[in-house]
């Protein structure tokens, strides 16, 4: 019986030592809400920068700092609701880099006559 449960336990010993280590160094996984808020809150940083004459500046930048106390305050999802908000108003597209683009497909469709 101790020798079953011995080898029972370096089964699943090296199981999760296999799986650990995949996770490890696998694939990068998708992008964390507090990852969103800075990359988001640095996408403003650049705009304000190569779009210095937009009409909603201080607008942009009043939610650039209620995003940034919002991801500070662990409410992630506000923080990036605002932060999007403000790349909107400087005419910026948010990007997000979990996202995936959509291919194109190239064949025609044929129509029934």
């Amino acid at each position: 019986m101790q020798r079953f449960s011995i080898g029972l336990i370096g089964g699943l010993l090296g199981i999760s030592l296999i799986t650990g280590s995949v996770k490890a160094g696998g694939t990068k996984g998708a992008t964390t809400r507090t990852e969103r808020c800075t990359n988001l809150s640095r996408q403003v940083d650049e705009a304000l920068e190569t779009h210095p004459a937009a009409t909603q500046v201080a607008a942009a930048k009043a939610l650039q700092r209620k995003g940034n106390r919002f991801c500070a305050d662990r409410k992630e999802a506000q923080g990036i609701r605002a932060l999007a908000n403000a790349l909107k108003l400087l005419g910026v597209l948010p990007i997000d880099p979990d996202a995936v683009t959509p291919k194109t497909d190239l064949r025609r469709k044929e129509k029934k006559p």
